[in-house]
């Protein structure tokens, strides 16, 4: 008997949660379910462990959790209040947006800082219809974990590529190098060697470029790790 009514009190909760957190969602605004900055996601994780301890053990007052969710929903409100009062509150909730891609090259230093790998930002790249690095003007990470992207003039719409002016590149890269590793299958597969790719690097060596990529038009481009960038964009909050 006990068993039963158990059961049917978990299946009341649920009926009862479920719209509640649709209601509380929807007080929290569209921002928190999309972005999902550091504090929010925060949010999200409490609300998950109270709502789930609520659901999963009966002898858990239900108006306790009712609470609960009302005042953090409250909580999460008013922190948004502060962030848009207080700069100096938003930017110590929040990430910095970081850049990683300057003028076609990564930047190593601040990859490392915020631990994104290559293959994240290469990945995100081509989420964003984007094959070939030494295109991007601007590439930075968002305080969402975002990748946005600003092109080169001459890859953007309706520019001076559309207009038939001549570019450079063209298409997408091919990874010949990733930090410091060559990918020789990759090398093998589009028809060079090493004797060219040494060439194409010069006194420099495999060890020592961070990212060396050939384009579907055949140049080949390439960073060296360490390489300081004086001249970054003061891209902030």
């Amino acid at each position: 008997m006990d068993l039963w009514m158990d059961t049917v009190k978990v299946i009341a909760r649920i009926m009862t949660i479920l719209p509640l957190l649709l209601g509380v969602g929807l007080f929290m605004g569209k921002r928190s379910i999309g972005e999902l900055p550091v504090f929010d996601f925060l949010v999200v994780l409490v609300l998950g462990s109270v709502v789930g301890a609520d659901i999963a053990d009966p002898k858990i007052d239900h108006i306790h959790t009712v609470t609960a969710i009302i005042f953090i929903a409250l909580l999460q409100k008013f922190i948004v209040w502060l962030k848009l009062r207080s700069r100096k509150v938003g930017k110590f909730l929040t990430f910095e947006p970081t850049i990683v891609i300057y003028k076609g090259e990564m930047i190593e230093e601040n990859l490392s800082r915020i631990q994104y790998s290559l293959d994240n930002i290469t990945h995100m790249l081509r989420e964003k219809d984007v094959y070939e690095l030494d295109g991007v003007e601007l590439g930075i990470i968002e305080p969402n974990g975002q990748l946005s992207v600003k092109l080169k003039n001459a890859k953007e719409a309706v520019t001076r590529e559309d207009m038939g002016f001549p570019y450079r590149g063209g298409g997408y890269d091919i990874p010949l190098i990733l930090d410091g590793q060559l990918q020789k299958d990759l090398l093998m597969r589009s028809g060079r060697d090493i004797e060219w790719l040494n060439t194409k690097l010069g006194t420099n060596d495999v060890a020592d470029v961070f990212y060396g990529a050939l384009t579907s038009q055949g140049e080949f481009h390439f960073s060296l790790k360490g390489k300081k960038v004086d001249s970054l964009p003061p891209i902030e909050h």
